[in-house]
């Protein structure tokens, strides 16, 4: 039962890394970036192909993820995403969804479909023991939940505490206005969906081992951020976080417990708390 809790847990923080990205698009700049999936893939590509083709260390692959994701986030933005931030979310949806089946496409025509493997550093492959075997825990599956918990502290920090955090909801909350005191909206909004695609590039990198890679990751894996953004609310970061725990954990426990119901219990679940708090886990009042 600990171990199925500990896996659970480890699987929650992977899918918030993946999904949060999309819950500060989605509430702090107000638009749906349903291609998110797609960064994410491309985080796990560029780390499986530099690990496997130029030998890099894992760790590099793991940098060169979130920069390289970062970067075509950065660029998507500036060239593609801007133009639809006052568009209708139907126009959105209808884009990002379009971005998503072409990065798919593209994937599996110059990658392959074959799922890719990643070889990970001997250390991290290890697992251990306690309690006489009562909780097992894999080593990657720890270094997963050390590294989510600190970008999550991270990035609660700088959301709440920092110029750049004030900078990016004043913009959210009237961009004129913004702009009259001198706040760069575009800079801000460029680099606030740049850190998001790196999240989810990084997230991908990390989950590669975990969720496995091919063509159809974005696919196969937007409803779950789907959810861990409906269910946790987009106004805060903890919201998200929690979503994502209890997604990962039902997850987890009803694949090993009832493999055949294992779907069902997930969306079960966000129903349940849909109908209880149709807002998402925690709203902050206020804003726009």
């Amino acid at each position: 039962m600990l171990t199925i809790l500990f896996d659970g847990v480890a699987y929650g923080m992977l899918l918030f890394i993946l999904a949060v990205g999309l819950a500060v698009t989605m509430g702090l700049m107000n638009f749906i970036n349903l291609a998110h999936g797609a960064f994410a893939m491309v985080g796990g590509y560029i780390t499986v192909l530099l690990m496997q083709r130029a030998g890099l260390p894992f760790f590099i692959c793991l940098l060169l993820a979130f920069a390289g994701s970062a970067l075509l986030g950065a660029l998507l933005e500036a060239t593609l995403y801007r133009r639809l931030y006052n568009k209708p979310h139907l126009d959105q949806v209808l884009f990002s969804i379009g971005l998503t089946f072409m990065a798919v496409a593209s994937a599996d025509y110059f990658i392959g479909s074959s799922q890719q493997n990643i070889q990970l550093p001997s250390y991290l492959m290890g697992r251990t023991e306690l309690w006489g075997g009562a909780l097992g825990m894999g080593h990657y599956r720890i270094f997963i939940i050390a590294v989510c918990a600190a970008l999550t502290l991270a990035l609660q920090y700088v959301l709440a505490k920092t110029r750049f955090g004030s900078r990016l909801r004043a913009a959210v909350d009237d961009q004129r206005v913004a702009a009259g005191l001198g706040i760069n909206v575009n800079v801000v909004f460029m680099a606030t969906f740049a850190v998001g695609s790196g999240l989810a590039g990084l997230g991908g990198a990390l989950g590669a081992e975990v969720l496995g890679l091919d063509p159809s990751f974005p696919l196969k894996y937007m409803i779950y951020f789907l959810i861990v953004v409906a269910v946790g609310g987009t106004s805060s970061i903890t919201g998200p976080l929690l979503a994502a725990l209890l997604l990962g954990i039902a997850d987890v426990a009803g694949k090993y417990y009832i493999p055949k119901l294992g779907g069902f219990i997930v969306y079960s679940l966000m129903i349940a708390i849909l109908i209880w708090r149709p807002q998402g886990l925690f709203v902050r009042k206020g804003g726009k």
